[in-house]
């Protein structure tokens, strides 16, 4: 990483990032005084105050003209920097918690060292705008939780955890470069506001609000699982699918963690079938619109494979080509007789 990039290390992995430019203050404490209810922007950064349901305590956050202290903040901290941008400190008391957060901005070289695999705020630490990073730790560990699963009970080999890394470092460093930008965009000099007004202009557009959208959802992702139907490597959609046990959102039928091939009338039999204690195979119809996240609406597939973790590993439009290769990638070739 060039410009201002710094490097760290943790278990012996590579840190690489950015040093933090701007520190905020967050809180939940009581004031005396009423105070000066949302947000306002000053050349030091973002402040804001809001009440909370209980109509006596006071989200707080504060932007701090220091950058780089490591100490915990405290109610004097909290007290100073209100007294810095409001001119009072609304009389704060009682805190519920004081915490600082930075936009240091870092990500692992590698998820994974020998038996040691980084996920969440281990793998990557980046400025919480969005809220993206509690979505972006959740899919880290679901990507990673079924695959060391199937490694432990020998359904996959070891080389199968390699994957986590190919998978989820992308999405990640997508993540922290959206991070950087959101960050660039907030600052309050003239040629920010320009950059930030011009970004506005587009975000008024249906295109660019949706690809926005889907990244800041993380609803875009695509892992390159090879190419074919537009389902191939995304997030399988939680449709309300007709089985033989009645309709069924098909989240629910994932709920055993065990991979998911749906059949909606490919004809033949599977070699899926031969993995039944690894593989749930259900036969399924659905008679409404496929549509996917940014890209639209879809053709119709005529069988899924859906790995644990809710991404797409096969689709099936006229045969069952290409499964066999899927299920030997994932869980395990098939037998045969």
């Amino acid at each position: 990483m060039a410009g201002a990039a710094r490097s760290g290390r943790r278990r012996g992995i590579e840190f690489p990032g950015w040093d933090a430019t701007i520190s905020h203050i967050l809180a939940e404490a009581e004031v005396a005084e009423e105070p000066v209810w949302g947000m306002r922007h000053d050349a030091i950064g973002t402040h804001g105050l809001s009440r909370m349901d209980d109509g006596k305590t006071v989200r707080i956050m504060v932007t701090e003209r220091e950058v780089g202290r490591a100490d915990h903040p405290t109610l004097r901290d909290l007290s100073e920097c209100l007294m810095a941008h409001y001119g009072t400190d609304f009389g704060v008391h009682s805190p519920l918690h004081i915490s600082r957060f930075t936009d240091m901005a870092r990500q692992a070289a590698s998820y994974r060292k020998g038996r040691v695999l980084l996920a969440g705020d281990a793998a990557h630490v980046h400025y919480p705008a969005g809220g993206q990073g509690l979505n972006l730790g959740v899919q880290d560990a679901f990507n990673l939780g079924w695959k060391l699963a199937q490694v432990v009970k020998g359904i996959s080999p070891d080389s199968l955890l390699d994957s986590y890394q190919a998978e989820r470092h992308p999405v990640g460093a997508l993540v922290l470069r959206n991070s950087l930008a959101q960050v660039a965009l907030r600052r309050q000099d003239d040629r920010s506001k320009a950059l930030a007004e011009s970004a506005s202009e587009l975000l008024r557009m249906e295109a660019p609000r949706k690809r926005f959208a889907g990244m800041m959802s993380g609803l875009d992702i695509r892992y390159d699982l090879g190419e074919g139907h537009p389902l191939v490597g995304r997030r399988m959609p939680d449709l309300d699918v007709v089985t033989a046990e009645g309709t069924k959102r098909v989240f629910t039928l994932m709920h055993s963690g065990r991979p998911l091939l749906l059949n909606f009338g490919m004809p033949g039999g599977s070699d899926a079938e031969r993995l039944a204690d690894k593989v749930q195979v259900i036969d399924a119809s659905f008679d409404g619109t496929w549509e996917l996240p940014v890209i639209g609406e879809v053709g119709a597939p005529t069988a899924v494979w859906v790995r644990p973790d809710g991404y797409v590993a096969w689709v099936g439009e006229s045969s069952w080509e290409g499964l066999e290769e899927a299920l030997a990638t994932w869980v395990a070739a098939p037998r045969r007789t």
